[in-house]
């Protein structure tokens, strides 16, 4: 089964998530295409795993050329290549230094469908701040020695997110069509 083939959306405003690396891992794993199958990435920096799961929006393509990436706060791991339905929560927005230019690298945030504390949220207003900087210098933290000199411009909410989502789905389908 192609995973990045998977239609983005489940219903209005449910979008897939597919799982590359799991909560508590401490490596970064990868969906190939040309494979279908989950591989070895690279190794996190010391002492840093990912605090939720991280993974893809299927059929959608992001400014940098991949899938959109998503993270979803969830209360427990999955595993890779579980699909999991998700409403959209929140964009951190990121730009990071490339080829001597700044480029945007924004972080989609997204709530599974099925949670616990996860159904009291809906925005990242609704995040204890403490959170939200925890979640922000794990993403600051985790490039910085690739020298790309990532910084953090803000959060948006779920409106934001879903713009995001429809652009990258409707980049995936030019693509496509090309």
């Amino acid at each position: 089964m192609k995973l990045d083939r998977l239609p983005t959306w489940a219903k209005k405003h449910v979008v897939h998530v597919v799982v590359e690396a799991p909560r508590d891992s401490k490596l970064k794993l990868k969906y190939e295409p040309e494979l279908g199958a989950i591989t070895w990435g690279h190794p996190l920096p010391i002492g840093f795993a990912y605090p939720y799961d991280w993974g893809f929006v299927p059929s959608t393509l992001a400014a940098d050329g991949d899938p959109l990436d998503a993270l979803v706060l969830s209360e427990v791991a999955s595993y890779p290549g579980v699909v999991i339905p998700c409403q959209p929560f929140g964009v951190l927005e990121l730009d990071q230094k490339q080829n001597g230019e700044r480029t945007r690298n924004d972080r989609l945030v997204v709530l599974p469908m099925e949670g616990r504390w996860t159904n009291e949220v809906k925005k990242p207003q609704d995040m204890p701040r403490e959170t939200i900087e925890e979640l922000e210098h794990f993403f600051l933290s985790t490039v910085f020695f690739s020298h790309k000199r990532a910084r953090c411009l803000g959060w948006k909410g779920p409106k934001a997110a879903i713009r995001l989502i429809e652009s990258a789905a409707a980049r995936a389908s030019k693509k496509k069509a090309a």
